[in-house]
């Protein structure tokens, strides 16, 4: 008797299938079938003729499909400040940390729709470099973030930036201990479970750095956190003026102070992590939060330790750190400079070469996004079951030819420009290069009206 074709609402055919499924196995000639929002088959195009009958179709041939890239670290609100630091730069010097004098007084000035709009941008662009989920460092306005990444069609956690002491901070940006742990909480439960018809878009707490928060928010925090079984946003160990303000205020360092609130646990997501005491490297085995490595500028800090953590079991992925800090919101790029950065980290002072092999920075950019994130059963992989989002990226380019190793070309050449279709939550997104969920003519013409007023005023806060 004939078995019945598996009903499938899309099927892309004919790709090259990586599936970074901890086998690191490679389809040739392949095919990934989609229902709903789930990978429903995955084998050989020439199979997938005869056992799926699919609604809609993509041919890829020419092109790689694997799981879309992670971003377990973005600043929605500062993509409007994209060169704008640079731009200083050349005119005067600039004030150091950064974060404290120019990231937070510009997010003060954001109304609703100008973080809205700085969504669209953030999020259109993530998805047009093969971005597919996102995870937002806490910021102003974060249910217009929501919003933004409902209609451009990408995954994500949004988050409200925190700050509940300080006397020099914007008005706009501090608040009570009470209210900012009330609005972190009531936030998570606006996003919780099916918002839209979609878990696609969710929301964590946010603690902006140890220096910003109380003791009494970070502990009550933590609790929130595991009422909630949601993670907690944060920056840890990302510059010396924190260490030396743990230091002198605690007598410990920033993840020992975390541990002694009772605060460093499996739902504290610590973004950069770079300056690890070896006990703090060791508390992070014990209490599993997860961390992630911002390769663009973590490497001004320090000797990131990123394949330590991989390799003692750390859930630790990529992040671009948002458009403010370095310019690109591209994963693909940040994992070349964190392949480099390992190699002189941990391989060049021992003459050892190639620490972190192909396969491995790739296993990092999405397992470990995805186990960053909590959500390692869900994305992260090309795996029956999972989630289906996929990217189709050309290989057919002059870099990427001859095409002796797959692997090779996906980790080192391929970069964002090279993604050529996306598929999230099993919806096409992009094709082709074209962004089907947004209006490109109209982001550029709110930019053209908004960002002359915007960059106006901060200046004028600024000089």
């Amino acid at each position: 008797m004939a078995v019945a074709p598996l009903k499938a609402d899309l099927l892309l055919s004919g790709c090259d299938v990586v599936t970074i499924d901890g086998k690191n196995r490679v389809i040739p000639d392949g095919a990934v079938a989609v229902r709903g929002n789930k990978i429903v088959w995955i084998g050989k195009a020439s199979a997938a003729k005869r056992s799926v009958k699919a609604t809609s179709t993509i041919d890829g041939s020419g092109q790689i499909a694997m799981p879309g890239m992670i971003d377990a670290h973005v600043h929605t609100a500062q993509t409007l400040l994209r060169g704008k630091i640079a731009e200083i730069d050349g005119r005067r010097p600039i004030k150091i940390p950064v974060w404290w004098n120019y990231y937070v007084p510009f997010e003060s000035m954001l109304t609703d729709e100008d973080v809205y709009l700085s969504g669209l941008l953030c999020y259109a662009n993530m998805i047009s470099v093969g971005t597919t989920c996102f995870a937002e460092a806490g910021g102003p306005h974060p249910d217009a973030m929501g919003r933004a990444a409902i209609d451009t069609g990408i995954r994500g956690f949004v988050s409200l930036n925190t700050i509940d002491q300080g006397d020099h901070w914007p008005k706009t940006m501090i608040t009570t201990t009470r209210k900012a742990l009330d609005g972190n909480v009531a936030l998570v439960k606006r996003w919780k479970g099916d918002k839209n018809s979609t878990d696609r878009v969710q929301a964590w707490l946010s603690l902006r750095q140890i220096m910003t928060c109380t003791p009494e928010l970070i502990e009550a925090m933590g609790e929130a956190a595991r009422a909630l079984d949601v993670k907690i946003h944060t920056h840890l160990c990302e510059g010396v003026y924190e260490i030396d303000y743990s230091l002198a205020k605690f007598g410990k360092r920033p993840a020992e102070y975390l541990q002694s609130l009772g605060a460093l646990d499996r739902h504290m997501h610590c973004a950069h992590s770079v300056l690890l005491s070896e006990n703090e490297m060791d508390l992070y085995v014990k209490h599993k939060p997860s961390a992630c490595h911002c390769a663009f500028n973590n490497y001004h800090i320090g000797p990131h330790r990123l394949l330590e953590m991989w390799r003692r079991g750390i859930d630790i992925g990529l992040g671009t750190d948002g458009a403010a800090s370095w310019g690109s919101l591209d994963i693909f790029q940040v994992a070349h400079m964190a392949r480099v950065g390992q190699q002189a980290v941990a391989g060049t002072p021992y003459a050892f070469r190639n620490v972190m092999p192909s396969e491995e920075i790739l296993k990092v950019a999405t397992n470990g996004g995805a186990r960053a994130l909590g959500m390692a059963k869900q994305i992260g992989s090309l795996e029956v079951g999972k989630k289906a989002d996929i990217l189709l990226i050309d290989r057919t380019n002059l870099d990427q030819m001859p095409l002796q190793d797959i692997y090779f070309v996906a980790a080192n050449i391929v970069v964002g420009r090279d993604v050529r279709t996306v598929v999230i939550d099993g919806k096409v997104v992009m094709k082709d290069r074209e962004l089907l969920t947004v209006d490109r003519k109209e982001i550029d013409r709110r930019l053209a009206e908004r960002l002359p007023k915007l960059m106006e005023r901060f200046d004028a806060m600024t000089a």
